[in-house]
């Protein structure tokens, strides 16, 4: 799987939102209970549901964030070299001032890094998306 970066708004039409999160300035992914490897948060945009709204909801869901400011980073396209396989996402960036209990979800964890972690579930997509943060003025 790979991932394209686009200006915040230029795809128009959702599938998923994607949450890098930093917590007291480290980055904050989580784990899935079926997988061993780290993800950031996020997931598809439900029917009617705004993409906003939908980071709000998947960052509560998979972190415990209860605290915190959200802004827009970029729009991306995952999918799958020389196929029609891709859908397309909005990110956003959190800073998350207070996590509070991990809800009962898909999610088994949350952990804070330092840098990115080798095993990362989605690794080209997070590491563009990554890419793409550290080229903004946050």
């Amino acid at each position: 799987m790979t991932s394209k970066i686009y200006p915040f708004g230029s795809l128009k039409q959702y599938k998923y939102a994607l949450i890098l999160s930093e917590y007291q300035g480290k980055i904050l992914l989580s784990r899935h209970k079926e997988r061993s490897t780290w993800e950031t948060q996020g997931g598809h945009i439900e029917p009617g549901e705004q993409p906003l709204d939908a980071a709000k909801r998947e960052l509560f869901e998979e972190s415990g964030a209860v605290d915190f400011t959200l802004t827009p980073l970029c729009d991306c396209r995952a999918g799958e070299e020389e196929t029609d396989d891709w859908d397309n996402g909005i990110a956003y960036r959190a800073v998350i001032r207070k996590l509070g209990p991990l809800p009962e979800s898909e999610m088994a964890e949350v952990q804070q890094f330092d840098t990115l972690p080798e095993n990362l579930t989605y690794p080209a997509i997070v590491s563009s998306l990554f890419q793409a943060l550290q080229k903004t003025d946050f």
